[in-house]
């Protein structure tokens, strides 16, 4: 659909597609999900030419999709929401379903995120199923089986990428051959005349083991810097026994994931030279989904995290509670604020005396302590407050950055979006009555010299009917310069990916 309605200019050298995706159809015939991220997934995009712009919406139409079309109900099971294809089932039918369901063929309604590998293109949730689409019409293609290529069960939605088009991703290999493990892994750049899916060339950079066979950490992302990889294997367990029964004792998946407060995170360093952990940090319990950025700075790694005190966010999306707005998704057990922390990881703790607080750069209040049996327990500083889905500029990924891009988040629902400097500590922020944007997306400048020489691309739902827009904002000043409208209701959604034109 095109979009003729404007307010103000788009700037001439911003041209090429923002593709973003998200849960948009939440019941099927009599049947409803109870969690807002099983949503079926919708594809969207604003494709952006010449100072127009037009807008495109499609549902991903794969496996998941077609089979509850044609049902006419919800029969495939998601994260929050188990579905029996047959309600009408004996519970001996039932039982020998559950055996088919001890290692679940999980969804491919890949509705978190948009990924590149080569140059295609894929949307993924967090399964061993991706989907390639055509970014441009939408359209959805192959289905794609990670197993193929690598033994992972789950694979994470934030690869990422280095200037030669590599990319990097991180899955978990659960039970095979008695053993869990994390695998970090490497697909090549597509090459001139390369025939073959650059899947089929897929590297394994290094196996880690995880604490506990049967409860592997979940993770939703993971750091790289320019010599190291960062991986945080955080107290937030699958308990994969539980898994396994769900099907059988008529619960979601997301009921057998377990919070242990008492447990540390632990953080690993893998050497990208060497493909070895060279160095592990120990921290209190987090929960982390999204991380800001990681870099390294005068003999320290710097880990920039969204951080939680639990897994209640998971549970704030249900469905229901959403219904009952922001006043049912507190109590005073519960803390849903997330902490933007900053966590310092010195390379180097020769000479360090217990209890000596090792980090020596002088702009953080974050430390790092040897304790008596040689672990290192790090402690970060807190930059700010009640933020969600960072974005930085990626040309400046796992170096030191200055300007975050975030929602501002007190619900389930972000009603602003801001940009942070995290040296001054100082928020800019971007608000309009009724409306809600989505994760805010930095496209730089061509030749930009300053960190924050571009615009800020976001979506916004407007709560009054075709009043939706594409928001432009400067990114130094966070001024609007330009929006669309469009003339249909956009959905909430997860993340996008924006696609250079000619890219």
């Amino acid at each position: 659909k095109s979009i003729n309605q404007k307010k103000g200019t788009v700037p001439p050298w911003l041209q090429g597609t923002l593709v973003r995706v998200g849960p948009g159809l939440f019941s099927v015939g009599e049947t409803s999900y109870d969690h807002w991220f099983d949503g079926m997934s919708l594809l969207h995009s604003f494709t952006i030419k010449d100072g127009n712009v037009f807008y495109r919406s499609r549902f991903l139409r794969g496996d998941t999709y077609k089979a509850n079309m044609e049902a006419k109900r919800i029969v495939i099971s998601e994260m929050g929401t188990m579905a029996y294809p047959d309600s009408s089932k004996s519970i001996f039918s039932k039982f020998i379903t559950f055996l088919n369901h001890t290692v679940p063929d999980f969804t491919d309604n890949c509705g978190n995120n948009i990924i590149r590998y080569g140059n295609n293109f894929y949307a993924t949730s967090e399964t061993n199923y991706i989907r390639k689409i055509d970014p441009i019409t939408l359209e959805t293609h192959d289905k794609v089986d990670y197993m193929k290529y690598l033994p992972v069960n789950i694979v994470t939605s934030h690869p990422h990428y280095d200037k030669e088009g590599n990319a990097y991703n991180m899955g978990t290999s659960i039970a095979d051959k008695a053993k869990t493990k994390y695998i970090l892994f490497k697909v090549p750049a597509e090459k001139e005349g390369m025939t073959s899916p650059v899947l089929k060339n897929t590297e394994i950079i290094c196996t880690l083991p995880c604490r506990s066979v049967f409860s592997p950490s979940y993770y939703h992302s993971f750091g790289m810097t320019e010599n190291f990889f960062i991986f945080i294997e955080q107290p937030l367990k699958l308990d994969i026994l539980k898994m396994a029964t769900a099907y059988m004792r008529g619960v979601n998946w997301a009921s057998c994931i377990k919070y242990l407060p008492d447990d540390n995170t632990l953080i690993q360093l893998i050497d990208r030279r060497t493909k070895k952990v060279v160095h592990k940090f120990y921290t209190d319990a987090m929960v982390v989904h999204h991380l800001v950025n990681a870099y390294e700075e005068d003999g320290h790694a710097v880990l920039d995290v969204i951080a939680y005190c639990d897994n209640s966010l998971y549970d704030m999306f249900y469905l229901s509670k959403m219904k009952e707005g922001p006043e049912s998704q507190g109590s005073k057990d519960t803390d849903f604020t997330s902490k933007y922390k900053r966590l310092v990881l010195p390379l180097s703790d020769k000479g360090a005396g217990t209890g000596e607080n090792i980090v020596k750069l002088k702009h953080t209040t974050a430390t790092a302590v040897k304790e008596k049996d040689g672990k290192i327990l790090c402690h970060p500083e807190i930059l700010c407050e009640g933020t969600e889905v960072p974005r930085i500029n990626y040309d400046l990924n796992g170096k030191k950055h200055r300007f975050v891009y975030m929602t501002c988040v007190g619900s389930a629902i972000a009603t602003k979006i801001g940009k942070f400097d995290a040296e001054t500590k100082k928020m800019i922020e971007w608000s309009e009555e009724s409306c809600l944007p989505s994760e805010p997306v930095f496209i730089p400048k061509p030749n930009a010299v300053e960190e924050d020489d571009g615009v800020v691309l976001t979506s916004v739902i407007n709560l009054n009917p075709g009043k939706s827009f594409l928001l432009v904002l400067d990114a130094k000043s966070f001024k609007e310069v330009a929006r669309s409208y469009v003339n249909t209701d956009l959905h909430m959604d997860m993340h996008g990916y924006f696609i250079p034109e000619c890219s």
